[in-house]
């Protein structure tokens, strides 16, 4: 959803439950050179709040770490988290550009879940659909025009110029798919709440979904079935992960089943993809977030569905100083989103 086109001078800043980040690059070419990158903690309360108060201290922190990062431009492309936005693929029969515009916008108010008045749509014509020859395939997508106003009013009043609003699947995607990619790619990005997933296919997003089991449900369950504290909890989770000789296997069996809940999902989804496309194989799985920092979750994503797992580099398409490695990857699997919108082509 841009607001302006042909700006090239921005930032991307993804709003998170846990943190804010932003990155800055600079040039035209597919890989770009890294100018600015900053993230800041905050409370999960203020950052999921709707109250004014907190609107103001989010706010608040964002001026704060443009500030410490020195950001110049005034310009950003910011993220939409996946729980705020719709995405579906349709197919809609094959017309003309006007007539489709036309078509579509008569067709979204059965397909989206908010009443049309009150949301901004987009679209984009993916091809042909596999489904039915005489028709093509659409991603169409939706947000509430109350999310993107209040987002809006919430940065202007730190004197920032949106340029564009992007869901942050569609930025995660563009940060860790290789741009040639010519197989079906999934993305895993495990957060705190929720886990967001995407697969692409020729470049384009065909499904997007916010799954709500993150990080905080694999601490509670280790809390509760060992009588632990939140913290202890997630010290062992991300030190033992899944590893089954680990602790006699206690951490494993403790946070088991609340990560099959996640995978059921994950499984769900792959056979969804593959009804729709059934030439078409997921040839990959990149995780990212709190599922590549879980040790051997990876591994036990890859043997439970027979798909090579790699862990996502936020940095993949940006260029550095040889001696920044070890400091940006060990960020990497944090910074997918801010660098997807900040490799944004306009």
């Amino acid at each position: 959803m841009s607001i302006l086109s042909g700006v090239s001078d921005f930032f991307g800043l993804d709003v998170g439950t846990t943190a804010i980040r932003m990155v800055q690059l600079r040039g035209n070419n597919r890989v770009k050179t890294l100018v600015k990158y900053a993230y800041v903690p905050i409370d999960s309360k203020i950052a999921l709040s709707d109250a004014k108060a907190d609107q103001q201290k989010v706010a608040q922190t964002i001026r704060d770490l443009l500030a410490q990062a020195r950001v110049s431009t005034r310009n950003v492309a910011v993220g939409i988290p996946s729980q705020k936005v719709f995405s579906t693929v349709v197919d809609i029969d094959r017309l003309a550009p006007s007539e489709l515009a036309k078509t579509i916008s008569y067709q979204a108010d059965s397909l989206i879940p908010t009443p049309l008045a009150e949301s901004k749509i987009d679209w984009a014509l993916l091809g042909d659909s596999p489904k039915d020859k005489t028709k093509v395939e659409v991603l169409l997508s939706s947000v509430t025009n109350g999310f993107v106003e209040s987002r809006l009013d919430l940065l202007e009043s730190i004197g920032l110029n949106v340029i564009a609003f992007e869901p942050d699947t569609l930025a995660l995607a563009r940060a860790v798919i290789p741009s040639d990619a010519t197989t079906p790619q999934m993305v895993l990005d495990i957060g705190s709440k929720a886990a967001d997933l995407v697969v692409t296919m020729d470049g384009a997003p065909r499904l997007t979904r916010s799954i709500p089991t993150g990080s905080e449900a694999i601490i509670r369950a280790a809390a509760q079935n060992l009588n632990i504290d939140d913290k202890q909890a997630q010290q062992f989770i991300f030190k033992f992960g899944l590893g089954k000789d680990k602790l006699e296997g206690q951490i494993y069996n403790a946070i088991i089943g609340t990560v099959d809940v996640l995978t059921s999902e994950i499984e769900k989804s792959i056979k969804f993809f593959q009804a729709r496309y059934v030439n078409a194989k997921i040839d990959r799985i990149t995780v990212t977030g709190g599922a590549s920092a879980l040790p051997e979750f990876p591994l036990y994503i890859a043997n439970k569905f027979g798909i090579s797992v790699e862990i996502g580099n936020a940095w993949r398409n940006v260029s550095f100083a040889a001696n920044r490695q070890n400091e940006l990857l060990a960020v990497s699997n944090h910074f997918c989103v801010a660098a997807g919108l900040a490799e944004r082509m306009e």
